[in-house]
């Protein structure tokens, strides 16, 4: 029997997917969270075979969840609506056993996870194509001045923290709109999340 956690805050998909599960004569779902910490805590207390885990959850994210279920002996698979580059090198780099996109069919979840459990991988063929085709285009420093802007700190503010002039970071903003191809901060902040770059 696979024994499953899954950590959904949509109520409506976190029951309709556990009962999804349940009808699969081979499978068993142990424990519904919301959030990432009730994941975690599930986990620990079930001690289940896999974690089925949204990404954009309260308290903590997916992502964070299964960073710290590394090395648990519970495989994670992602299972969300995002198919970005960044999410998914992060799920990647967690060790997650699958990143899989909700709008994929009931029967077809079930097979991959049978097929996780005999120990292979499963990842969103689109995904796979576009981690490969996209490479964030900022440079460290240029990442360390669009977390600081996302983070709602004005030039000034930059430049204190990372001990450079107001015209130094001017210039990086600059270099940022031009390399994200936009035309305000806004709009870079934006852009960066959609691709999922923020770590």
């Amino acid at each position: 029997m696979i024994r499953i956690v899954i950590a959904e805050d949509q109520r409506l998909l976190l029951g309709a997917l556990a009962s999804v599960l349940d009808l699969e004569p081979d499978m068993e779902v142990v424990g519904k969270a919301e959030n990432g910490v009730d994941a975690l805590r599930l986990v620990k207390l079930h001690r289940p075979d896999l974690c089925i885990m949204d990404i954009e959850m309260p308290l903590k994210s997916g992502l964070d969840a299964a960073e710290e279920l590394k090395g648990s002996g519970c495989k994670v698979v992602i299972l969300t609506t995002f198919a970005r580059a960044g999410y998914f090198e992060r799920a990647v780099k967690a060790g997650a056993h699958g990143y899989l996109l909700k709008d994929s069919p009931s029967d077809e979840l079930a097979d991959s996870l049978r097929t996780i459990m005999s120990g292979r991988r499963i990842y969103a063929a689109e995904l796979v194509d576009e981690a490969y085709n996209e490479e964030n285009p900022l440079t460290e420093r240029e990442k360390e001045v669009i977390g600081l802007m996302a983070d709602g700190k004005n030039t000034k503010e930059i430049a204190s923290e990372l001990f450079l002039s107001n015209g130094t970071v001017r210039n990086y903003i600059s270099v940022i709109l031009d390399k994200l191809d936009v035309s305000n901060r806004i709009e870079a902040i934006k852009r960066f999340r959609e691709k999922g770059w923020f770590k």
